[in-house]
């Protein structure tokens, strides 16, 4: 073999590249691992694009490139290999043990995007230096670039970046973060600016100065800006595609970063036309509405031939007491006509004289209705409630709403006692009011739920017999964690006197009564069984207020300095169920009685995952890796309800068991003493006797 020019040895050897060594050197982080031995975790920030921010938002990125490096082998070529699907998913949960970010779909795909981004600049970067030398470079890299359709695409890519049109000038600051710093900078109230606004400010050198090219680029968007509307915008280009006059990337926006997408930015994604399945399944449920529609026709036919029957209304009955209605609190199913007629939720129509609305009078064709229980999470009230300013039904549950009179229907089996027969009831209550309920139970064995006629004949001879009569109960800080005052209201009593759906103030007298005659003086169990409020977390404020739930939930647990198991009524809206928390092993026993997964619940899942995550945090707690983002949920296979009403019974009666068995750990197949399919009504008359025994032991109702 020949010799080379200018080669001392006898072989082929590359040029000489050590004066273009790139001096940082390749970061391994070591800060981050050292912290996340001792269990210290980092907090990031989001922007109202989804996008990273914050003071460690760099130190994330920088920590990525890390794990690129280590998980993901340097033969990979694409980063859309399905190959690489658990190399990604460790690089997620590596993740997740040194920062704190919700383990949600959103984030994990930004982050592993982000993660893309890393292996591309990688894989140039070992391009750049090691491709002179061939004898120790990847064959196949050589293969790749040796393509002639890589060949193309890089040398375009190669003479544009080169000698970029409009140079961005802010390093690695990124488009996220530079919109962070002018919002900080200005104080401004904005959560984000406009694309071509963070377009021009990322092309200001450090001199402060804006080229005349970039300045005109930016006159003519804020030009455009006012004469293209946001549809078009959308829909088309964007001001700043328009003004670059250059094609638009699908899924990109120009001038706003990695992670912001059109969805994102427009709140509102391009539809697309359905498929086949989509077609059936929406004809199928017309009809079903259809046949739903004609059901309540039907219905309604006959509850105007019982509202002929009925006694007319008195004539000294104000204007709103209408007389297609009982008169008094009935219950009722609310229904809505747009954008579809439909039922939306069940509560009290109350048909009072008199009879206002936060103390103004009802609209004309209106009455005063009390919710209860919302089947439709997105159904709209008819008539926003300007008090609270609730526009949403699900907002509304255990207030007060006007709602149109042909969109009421009574209950039939209140309707068809009649407003003669009510009267004859509640007067023969009156006239044997100072009776005591017998004690013994008939001699056929039948159940006599003697509490329950104790309590109603109280209620009909006091004050409470009025509509909106209510009663306040003391909880103690030992219970939630903060003292409060619960509110009774005369609804809540005839819930339980008709077995209805129950709101949260009997659920959270219940537990007051669980605490008082199970817990209170008993330390074993009162350091062992801790409460959580549903009136602080529930799935409106889950929504509304995400924050304020998990502070309250980690507040909750901070408590505890051994093992407590938390047990939390949640209320989803139209349904009842319970989770028992045990934060220091990292457990979550769901029980719900209609047997439904924990996933049906995403909201409230990813809030007891983040509190318990945070928890960790706090109390500085080492977790094994194999368990550092797999906080355990463990269904319950507890009994089943039968019909549509029960739920709240049964959450009730759950955690009588659970506290009454004393055990933190809750078996799969339920406790053996109390393994059933179903609960028995007498198995729910008890928890209701032993509510009215309590309203009367506390001396809450007298004459």
């Amino acid at each position: 073999m020949g010799k080379v020019s200018g080669s001392k040895s006898g072989y082929d050897t590359p040029d000489d590249t050590s004066e273009k060594e790139i001096t940082r050197g390749i970061t391994i982080m070591k800060s981050i691992i050292r912290d996340r031995d001792k269990a210290v975790t980092y907090n990031v920030n989001w922007n109202a694009d989804n996008q990273l921010i914050g003071s460690n938002a760099a130190k994330l990125a920088s920590y990525i490139g890390t794990l690129v490096r280590m998980h993901i082998p340097i033969t990979a070529t694409r980063w859309s290999n399905k190959e690489l699907g658990s190399a990604k998913d460790k690089i997620w949960t590596e993740i997740l043990r040194s920062f704190n970010i919700e383990d949600t779909t959103i984030r994990k795909k930004y982050i592993l995007q982000l993660a893309g981004k890393r292996h591309r600049g990688w894989r140039t970067f070992l391009t750049n230096k090691y491709l002179k030398d061939k004898e120790i470079f990847l064959l196949n890299m050589i293969r790749n670039i040796q393509d002639e359709n890589f060949k193309k695409v890089s040398a375009t890519n190669r003479e544009r970046a080169s000698n970029p049109t409009y140079a961005y000038k802010k390093g690695r600051l990124g488009y996220a973060r530079l919109e962070e710093k002018i919002l900080d900078e200005t104080k401004s109230d904005a959560t984000s600016l406009p694309p071509h606004v963070l377009w021009k400010e990322a092309r200001v050198g450090k001199d402060g100065t804006v080229r005349d090219d970039v300045q005109h680029i930016y006159d003519e968007c804020e030009t455009l800006s006012q004469s293209i509307s946001t549809a078009e915008d959308q829909e088309n280009r964007s001001v700043l595609s328009r003004a670059l006059n250059v094609p638009e990337y699908p899924g990109r926006v120009r001038g706003k970063g990695h992670g912001c997408t059109p969805t994102s930015l427009y709140k509102n994604p391009r539809r697309r036309n359905s498929s086949n399945q989509e077609v059936m399944e929406t004809l199928q449920a017309l009809q079903a509405q259809v046949l739903q529609l004609q059901k309540d026709n039907e219905r309604y036919r006959c509850m105007e031939k019982c509202s002929s029957q009925l006694k007319e209304t008195s004539e000294k009955a104000s204007i709103n007491c209408q007389n297609k209605f009982p008169e008094g609190i009935s219950s009722c199913q609310l229904y809505l006509s747009s954008p579809t007629y439909r039922l939306v939720g069940k509560g009290k129509v109350h048909n009072t004289s008199g009879d206002l609305l936060h103390h103004r009078p009802l609209p004309d064709g209106h009455l005063k209705v009390s919710v209860d229980v919302v089947l439709d999470k997105d159904a709209l009230l008819p008539i926003p409630d300007i008090v609270s300013e609730t526009t949403l039904l699900r907002d509304a549950i255990g207030s007060f709403v006007a709602w149109p009179l042909d969109l009421i229907f009574i209950d039939d089996e209140v309707f068809a006692q009649g407003s003669q027969q009510l009267s004859q009831k509640i007067g023969s209550r009156q006239k044997n009011k100072r009776d005591l309920p017998v004690t013994s139970l008939p001699k056929k064995g039948a159940f006599v739920p003697r509490y329950q006629i104790s309590l109603e004949t109280l209620v009909d001879s006091s004050d409470m017999a009025t509509a909106g009569a209510i009663r306040l109960l003391d909880m103690e800080e030992d219970i939630f964690g903060y003292s409060c005052t619960e509110t009774v209201g005369k609804e809540d009593l005839e819930h339980i006197f008709r077995h209805q759906e129950l709101g949260v103030g009997v659920i959270h007298t219940y537990i007051r009564f669980l605490y008082d005659n199970f817990m209170r003086g008993n330390d074993q169990l009162s350091n062992r069984f801790r409460f959580v409020s549903s009136s602080l977390v529930n799935k409106a404020l889950i929504c509304r207020e995400p924050d304020s739930c998990r502070e309250y939930l980690v507040k909750r647990f901070m408590a505890s300095s051994t093992n407590n198991l938390y047990l939390w009524p949640y209320n989803s809206g139209c349904h009842w169920l319970l989770l028992a928390i045990d934060p220091l092993k990292e457990v979550v026993y769901f029980l719900n009685s209609i047997d439904g997964e924990w996933t049906n619940y995403p909201d409230m899942k990813q809030l007891v995952d983040t509190s318990i995550k945070v928890f960790r945090s706090q109390r500085q707690a080492r977790v094994p890796r194999t368990k550092s983002s797999n906080i355990t949920w463990i269904k319950v296979q507890c009994p089943l309800q039968r019909n549509g009403i029960d739920c709240g019974y049964f959450v009730m009666r759950f955690m009588r068991e659970i506290i009454n068995m004393n055990q933190i750990e809750i078996p799969i197949t339920y406790f053996d003493e109390y393994k059933c399919a179903h609960y028995t009504r007498l198995q729910l008359e008890q928890i209701k006797e032993e509510l009215c025994q309590y309203f009367i032991v506390k001396r809450l109702i007298s004459i």
